[in-house]
């Protein structure tokens, strides 16, 4: 394994370059106060900049980038999808390991090319699961089941129940789990993201059989629900809000073999004895790299660029 202080180092200087400043939220503000003034009618709209609106898919979306080149999806009316956003920020609450692994996680699948579901990987939403599914099933549990905080298919109580007041029940149930834990796990977050690599290294192997569940964090048997045995994804990562829903269905077969070895090969990495400028490569992207002062991996050359360089060299 990696020196522990070696690898914790090199994510905490991840983290103090990738995690939002309070300048970037000023800058989202901005971008969320300017759309706001130009979707008032159809004549400013026609001044954004890269507007498409795309009617089919699952939740309609309008995507647009601001002057800041700051790429947005919005949708409009999406309460599932702001039930979905205030949930991860109140059980970020219980534990700041869970904001930051997420942080780490999603930046090292961007630098792998696993975080691409336009081209068969995964999309954001389905690595936030991967990463509290992680936290519920270590020893001793640093996130609860999601069904303790929340019971019941959110998606099926949208107008029965208001948003304050699923909000208040997630509160106290929340607070309670943090009232009750008499062994708090001390992991580091190196400890913590090695054994995250650890844990999915072998996930194809596990997805021929099982779910991967937050909301009775567990990996669930597929044979014990028809409707799971009836979904031909090669992965299944549940849903908690829509139990019906496969927040993996991007993810394609051959893809998945990518996203296998993927992990394992940062395993393999991650438990070798290397320095700080041998990891940091392994787990950004190149101008995460560059901000951090590491030399950025060479990319493999294709024999077409590699036939031009030799010629020109």
């Amino acid at each position: 394994m990696a020196g522990s202080s070696v690898l914790e180092s090199a994510l905490q200087e991840i983290l103090i370059v990738v995690k939002p400043s309070e300048d970037d939220r000023l800058t989202r503000l901005n971008v969320i106060n300017y759309f706001k003034g130009v979707v008032q009618t159809v004549e400013s709209l026609r001044g954004v900049h890269k507007l498409e609106f795309i009617p089919r898919a699952r939740v309609p979306l309008l995507k647009f980038e601001s002057n800041q080149s700051i790429s947005c999806d919005i949708s409009i009316d999406n309460l599932l999808c702001q039930i979905k956003s205030k949930y991860f920020l109140w059980i970020s609450d219980i534990d700041e390991r869970f904001r930051d692994m997420v942080l780490l996680v999603k930046e090292w699948a961007k630098a792998q090319g696993i975080n691409d579901p336009k081209n068969g990987t995964f999309n954001s939403y389905s690595l936030t699961l991967l990463v509290i599914f992680h936290l519920q099933t270590c020893k001793p549990s640093i996130l609860p089941p999601l069904m303790s905080i929340f019971d019941g298919n959110i998606a099926d109580l949208i107008g029965m129940r208001s948003h304050a007041s699923i909000e208040t029940t997630c509160a106290v149930n929340i607070a309670r789990f943090k009232r009750e834990r008499y062994r708090r796990n001390q992991s580091t977050l190196s400890e913590l993201f090695v054994s995250f690599f650890e844990k999915f290294s072998m996930i194809k192997t596990h997805s021929a059989e099982h779910v991967i569940c937050t909301y009775t964090g567990n990996w669930e048997r597929k044979r014990n629900q028809s409707r799971w045995m009836r979904t031909p994804s090669p992965i299944l990562i549940e849903d908690p809000f829509e139990q019906t829903e496969n927040a993996a269905r991007s993810v394609g077969s051959f893809d998945l073999t990518k996203i296998d070895e993927t992990f394992q090969e940062t395993h393999d990495k991650l438990s070798s004895v290397l320095s700080k400028n041998s990891l940091i490569p392994i787990l950004v992207r190149p101008e995460i790299c560059r901000l951090l002062g590491v030399r950025a991996p060479q990319r493999d050359l294709s024999p077409l660029q590699q036939l031009l360089r030799d010629f020109y060299v």
